[in-house]
């Protein structure tokens, strides 16, 4: 694989590059294309984005636009549990301040580089891909529990949905992606059991740069998984 459906040049941006993920998705773009431009956002960049700040969105927008437009997207930022919190297991664990938390970096975020980073996209092959969660599947869920985060994958899967059919009339080349990573090593996964079988990130995005690499317009606005199984809503 080596991402040879994108332009020779490259341009790529990783948002979230501090994370597990996001820093693997770095590395792995600059593995398989070495001519890759590759700009990397985070809360500490420069410029800077903070999800629980729109303005910090449409600044940061505004300030790499120069050097777009921008094959390749990435939005590897998300949130399951914190210092005082954890996934809720019913209803009486849910808390106003949690759900919030948990939708501004999920949801709220993502929405707003949709809103900010496609125009920035590549006109010919520009492809903007969100990592959501297969628990985020309405349709998939059988074991009930983890409430907001559940909740914060639909909806952020409904607003890529929606993205996608709008950026059909504006931008038809335009490709947006709801990408499930699989169980991945990582301080998200960290605390539960399945942490423990969880894959290096490495190996997860080289995957996931797999499905991505083979996505087209036709295909854009759905739900894949790592390994390119297409997720129910």
């Amino acid at each position: 694989m080596s991402l040879d459906s994108f332009s020779p040049n490259l341009r790529a941006l990783v948002i979230g590059s501090t994370g597990a993920i996001g820093a693997a998705f770095v590395r792995g773009i600059r593995a398989h294309r070495a001519d890759a431009q590759v700009i990397e956002l985070h809360r500490h960049s420069t410029p800077a984005i903070d999800f629980t700040n729109e303005r910090s969105i449409e600044q940061a927008s505004q300030a790499l636009a120069p050097q777009g437009p921008f094959h390749l997207i990435i939005n590897a930022t998300g949130i399951l549990h914190g210092d005082n919190f954890m996934p809720e297991k019913k209803l009486a664990d849910l808390e106003y301040q949690h759900l919030k938390h948990i939708f501004e970096i999920n949801t709220f975020g993502p929405a707003l580089v949709m809103r900010y980073f496609t125009p920035l996209l590549d006109r010919e092959r520009g492809v903007m891909t969100l990592l959501s969660a297969k628990v985020g599947s309405i349709e998939d869920n059988r074991l009930g529990g983890w409430y907001s985060y559940r909740a914060s994958k639909a909806a952020l899967n409904m607003l890529v949905k929606t993205a996608a059919i709008e950026l059909k009339r504006s931008q038809k080349n335009a490709v947006l992606l709801a990408l499930h990573p699989g169980t991945v090593q990582s301080g998200l996964s960290q605390p539960f059991r399945g942490g423990s079988l969880a894959r290096n990130a490495d190996d997860a995005v080289t995957d996931m740069l797999n499905v991505i690499n083979q996505k087209t317009p036709d295909q854009s606005g759905n739900f894949y998984t790592y390994d390119d199984q297409q997720l129910p809503w």
